[in-house]
């Protein structure tokens, strides 16, 4: 009995000094029960910025792109199944949910979390987009890769194409499914930008917001502890590897806000959860959505030289509601900058100036200002009015 002990052991060690770093894939061995999300935050606690158990995160208003929390934000890190965002919005934008997918050897035999494919299997693209965002399947994320791009080196290409296409200058892609390999990895605030670039895809929304799915091969359970615990969470996505530690990713809509908080590198399941209740709380309880420019609304007057109406009204196009506090609304400022005068023909919408909303000096937002009507040039007929009532004053004023 010793020897056979003893033998299994030698087996267990010889095992495990046979597997890569990049077993720990997301969520498999994530057994851990989460606690504290569901609690109610105190508002007093948030009056400050709260310290979390995360070596990097953000939130980021999501219409706006407005950021209201940041910690090393920008400090490159891995990101573990994080990735797994970037794969589902080029799959489908490049593919049809409807497209037959066929399962490859290295898609089936991929290590980490995984929907159990088989070499051969067929499936729709939709299902494994499920099978991708819930389950987490590393298997489902090679199958798309290759079915998408061909292979899983072109897939990243295209992955790092669109990571610059959105402004994620400070990622690099190597896999679609996010295990640790050298060069992989974004910052807390590209992986925002993505999550809202891909968030404006409804079909991307429903997905992640999706606690349990049934696919042709299995029942899908949705890893995001947050799902159906914290109030308002519509998505997004976890991630865990041993390089990148637990990772979280989520979007969380109340108040007419729609938040995406990014966590990175927290030590625990529990922590990293709890990390993004604090910073989203934080957030929602001090940041309310404020129309600080309404489009169409009417900025300045300024003489219309040579034309049939002395002004022309300038107004601006866009409307903008950012997030503020209650502070910071009284203390927004305009720059308004317009010629001295335009001089016609104008056209409507024809752009006359900017207009800047500055905070603290920080410009917040930049638009441009258009004239609100079209003014036409005087011509003789005009000009021989003009005098005609010129005259018809000066006789009133002799007589």
């Amino acid at each position: 009995m010793k020897k056979l002990l003893i033998l299994f052991l030698c087996c267990v060690i010889l095992f495990g000094s046979l597997q890569p770093s990049v077993v720990l894939a997301d969520d498999k061995y994530e057994d851990e029960t989460v606690t504290g999300v569901c609690s109610e935050p105190e508002p007093a606690a948030f009056s400050k910025k709260p310290a979390i158990d995360a070596a990097a995160a953000i939130v980021m208003d999501s219409k706006s792109g407005r950021v209201l929390y940041e910690k090393n934000s920008r400090v490159k890190k891995a990101i573990a199944s994080t990735t797994k965002i970037m794969t589902c919005i080029i799959a489908l934008e490049r593919g049809n949910p409807d497209d037959i997918v066929t399962v490859s050897k290295r898609a089936a035999s991929v290590w980490g979390s995984t929907i159990k494919l088989k070499q051969g299997q067929k499936l729709k693209l939709e299902e494994l987009l499920y099978g991708l965002m819930l389950n987490s399947g590393n298997d489902a994320a090679i199958a798309i890769a290759e079915h998408i791009g061909g292979t899983v080196e072109s897939f990243a290409v295209m992955m790092n194409e669109k990571a610059r296409e959105i402004g994620a200058f400070d990622s690099s892609f190597k896999t679609p499914h996010g295990l640790d390999v050298q060069g992989h990895y974004s910052t807390a605030y590209d992986m925002a930008l993505i999550t809202r670039y891909a968030l404006t895809n409804p079909q991307f929304s429903k997905i992640v917001g999706t606690k349990s799915a049934q696919i042709s091969c299995k029942g899908l359970y949705n890893t995001n502890e947050m799902l159906g615990v914290y109030p308002g969470a519509d998505g997004v996505k976890t991630g865990y590897t041993g390089q990148a530690g637990r990772c979280l990713v989520t979007s969380a809509t109340r108040g007419g806000m729609r938040l995406i908080s990014v966590v990175l590198g927290s030590p625990t399941r529990t922590k990293r959860a709890q990390a993004s209740k604090s910073i989203l709380d934080y957030s929602f309880l001090n940041y309310k959505p404020y129309t600080v420019l309404e489009a169409g609304e009417v900025i300045k007057s300024i003489p219309a030289e040579k034309g049939v109406l002395k002004e022309v009204e300038i107004k601006a196009v866009e409307e903008f509601v950012l997030p503020m506090t209650e502070s910071e609304i009284s203390s927004l400022e305009r720059e308004v900058t317009l010629p001295a005068k335009m001089e016609a023909p104008l056209r409507e919408g024809q752009e006359a100036g900017t207009i800047k909303l500055l905070l603290n000096g920080e410009v917040l937002l930049q638009s441009k200002l258009v004239a609100a009507k079209s003014v036409e040039r005087k011509g003789l007929v005009d000009y021989f009015g003009e005098l005609l009532l010129k005259w018809q004053r000066i006789m009133r004023q002799g007589i």
